[in-house]
């Protein structure tokens, strides 16, 4: 089949893995880039042989069939709907967009339209948390009772140049790192159909002590420690914790799923291979699980790959937007939950996103 020609909006520091695993997937070619800064756009293009041009030129590309959209979050949803007006379909890096009905705006223009929407994070498709989710199914630790994920910092004015973003409206750990652990949750475990949480802003003011702005303050405007509970539609009961407020260390693990039979021990979902161990029922001790999937480190854009088969074949893509919906609507609810005082029932629902088959070299997909 010809490689689903894509265009990349948006030319920072993310988009360098988006264009090295581009060349490397053999269901798409990225061919252009675009930025608001179109020097930059043109600069990045250079290095990656590709055409760089303005957001207007690359919509009206008709060669162009797919959009992956890397502008920062508080634009994902103008980009994506841009580009469905445009014709193309789009992937856009996590959140889908910052609000729910942003969110939705999205998805109902691409049913009108009769095009795909995918969403990053796309780690749950690396080998790790693949091997876990076909350890899950076929009944290693017997029927999923409960699941805990666990994110915990001390927040990002120590190391990033420009930390405010994190502690204003739509940011905070549960819409920064939740995506991760939600989704790689929901792979795990299907959709969630009620939530409740607390939440608080531990510490009003924030110094930043990293270059170039170190000493400047930050007034923090949104939750920066949220504790939520789900409830699965398959019976499970799950509990995550989110947290920039944690100014020691921790020794919780990433995620932890309890079955009937055994405890399953899941690799950090903001990478896409790591260390996979099982606990059973009757044991003494863990057993560490060779990966049974995919072992490349970082195969970001695999997401994108994979919904761009799916234009190819007319089967579903597994990083899609109802999933990614679903995310966003969970984190929202346990934002709700805690304001209100009360249990937020879930509206949207998704599918448990296929597994990958056994046997798919690094970089390959299905048909």
């Amino acid at each position: 089949m010809d490689k689903i020609k894509v265009g990349i909006i948006g030319t920072g520091n993310i988009s360098e893995i988006y264009f090295q695993n581009g060349k490397r997937f053999e269901s798409m070619e990225v061919v252009a880039c675009a930025d608001l800064d179109v020097e930059r756009a043109k600069l990045k293009a250079a290095e990656h042989g590709v055409r760089g041009c303005s957001v207007e030129d690359l919509l009206a590309d008709p060669d162009i069939q797919m959009i992956i959209n890397l502008t920062i979050p508080v634009a994902h949803a103008t980009v994506c709907l841009q580009a469905l007006e445009a014709g193309k379909h789009v992937y856009v890096e996590k959140p889908l967009a910052v609000t729910r009905e942003e969110g939705l705006k999205v998805l109902e223009l691409a049913k009108r339209k009769g095009l795909l929407v995918g969403s990053a994070p796309d780690t749950f498709l690396g080998g790790g948390i693949q091997t876990s989710i076909k350890l899950v199914e076929d009944g290693w630790i017997g029927t999923p009772i409960g699941a805990t994920a666990f994110m915990v910092c001390g927040g990002h004015e120590n190391w990033h140049p420009a930390p405010e973003f994190y502690y204003h409206k739509g940011g905070g750990p549960m819409f920064d790192m939740g995506p991760y652990y939600l989704t790689a949750l929901v792979a795990l475990l299907g959709p969630i159909s009620r939530v409740t949480g607390s939440t608080r802003i531990s510490f009003p003011e924030r110094t930043i002590t990293s270059e170039p702005k170190k000493g400047q303050k930050i007034q923090v405007e949104t939750p920066t420690h949220i504790a939520g509970i789900m409830d699965f539609v398959s019976g499970p009961i799950g509990t995550i914790l989110t947290s920039f407020d944690v100014k020691g260390n921790s020794m919780l693990p990433r995620i932890e799923v309890y079955g009937s039979e055994g405890t399953l021990l899941v690799p950090d979902p903001n990478g896409f291979g790591g260390s996979v161990s099982i606990w059973r029922a009757g044991a003494k001790e863990w057993s560490t699980i060779p990966l049974t999937h995919g072992k490349a480190e970082n195969a970001r854009g695999v997401g994108a790959a994979d919904m761009a088969k799916a234009i190819q074949t007319g089967r579903k893509h597994r990083a899609n937007g109802e999933m990614a919906y679903h995310v966003l609507e969970a984190m929202h609810g346990f934002h709700d939950a805690s304001e209100q005082g009360t249990h937020y029932m879930m509206k949207s629902t998704c599918e448990k996103p296929a597994p990958l088959p056994l046997g798919l070299a690094d970089y390959s997909l299905d048909e």
